[in-house]
């Protein structure tokens, strides 16, 4: 019984530590000129905060966005 919990409570956790890394990453970028963005639309997103709501609500579609945009702000 316990380690089906597990198997339930693990990628939950690891979304969550992904959420996190994405905010810490992008908040130590902000200012350096390497801050990851995209524009889709009318809608930009560029700031740490705006990132981890996107991948807390979002996460299957904006953390690989967040990986893309990274690595085209290096």
């Amino acid at each position: 019984m316990a380690s089906t919990a597990l198997v339930a409570v693990l990628p939950l956790v690891l979304v969550i530590a992904a959420d996190i890394w994405v905010y810490v990453d992008a908040r130590s970028r902000q200012g350096t000129g390497r801050e990851p963005g995209v524009r889709i639309g009318s809608l930009q997103v560029n700031t740490p905060q705006a990132w981890a709501i996107g991948c807390v609500v979002l996460f299957v579609i904006a953390f690989p966005m967040y990986l893309v945009a990274r690595r085209e702000a290096e």
